[in-house]
């Protein structure tokens, strides 16, 4: 297992193929995931799983939401390309190694992502309430993408241009999991959304990371350039309806909690290298 410059684990989450549509890594065999929702391998109880804020009938529809992939011919298409190729000409940079770490869903430090961009420690250690927080709404996210990517069925980069994905080990589940839209760049946009309502004089920062989040999935050869950006309108829509949720409300009131009465923890990454790797990229 490599070992990555930004994030203090290694370990990936398994394929989430009931509630998370397309945001996978490997499947080799590691301990459970306490974090891990239900549809993983080796999953603990159901009480120690995050769940979803929406219902099923509640969650903002993918399908109704964007509009179909790029045609085959279209300048929307050309733009795909160029982005994939303009993706793979950097392969092997600092910000390629970035978007391999940013890679990594429901393992207890990967909301590290944004601890740069909040100017604090985010994980379930540190600031738990704040990762229930994420780690619920990343699942509504995510879930925001799957009527489109199930219709769809749109093939993934590193399936058409036969280059590798920064994350091989995810390559065999990936091949049977729509690429339109991206289930991780709309967790990403999402999270900076919950994020910069929490913590407003970061707002910038943390939206300008969900983004850069979300395109590293184009910069690992796995989604295509409209694939993250239609992720980030899904999860507009979810952020937006999750204001209406009580439940959310109350766990957004808690972390608001804890993030105002503890002293901030300092980023646990290189922020000065994650900065220059998203500036190279």
């Amino acid at each position: 297992m490599r070992h990555r410059h930004w994030i203090a684990t290694s370990a990936m989450a398994l394929p989430l193929a009931v509630l998370i549509a397309g945001c996978a890594a490997d499947s080799g065999a590691r301990a459970p995931n306490p974090m891990a929702p239900a549809g993983l391998i080796g999953a603990p109880p159901a009480p120690d799983r995050p769940t979803a804020y929406l219902a099923p009938a509640e969650s903002p529809d993918g399908m109704a939401l964007i509009p179909a992939p790029p045609a085959p011919g279209s300048a929307a298409l050309a733009r795909d390309l160029e982005g994939a190729r303009q993706a793979l000409a950097i392969r092997g940079s600092a910000r390629w190694t970035l978007a391999a770490a940013d890679a990594e869903l429901f393992t207890p430090t990967a909301t590290t992502t944004m601890a740069c961009a909040a100017s604090r420690q985010i994980d379930a250690k540190t600031t738990p309430a704040t990762f229930r927080l994420l780690t619920r709404a990343a699942i509504d996210f995510s879930n925001s993408t799957a009527s489109a990517k199930n219709h769809y069925a749109r093939p993934r980069p590193f399936m058409e241009n036969g280059q590798p994905s920064c994350t091989p080990e995810a390559e065999t589940y990936l091949r049977k999991n729509g690429s339109y839209p991206s289930g991780h760049s709309a967790i990403g946009y999402g999270w900076g959304l919950v994020l910069a309502e929490l913590i407003p004089d970061r707002t910038t920062a943390l939206v300008a990371r969900g983004r850069s989040f979300g395109d590293s999935r184009r910069v690992c050869n796995v989604h295509w350039l409209s694939d993250t950006e239609e992720g980030r309108v899904t999860a507009t829509a979810v952020f937006a309806r999750l204001q209406s949720s009580a439940s959310f409300e109350a766990d957004l009131a808690a972390a608001r909690r804890e993030l105002s009465e503890a002293a901030p923890v300092a980023p646990a990454r290189d922020c000065a290298a994650e900065a220059a790797a998203l500036a190279a990229g």
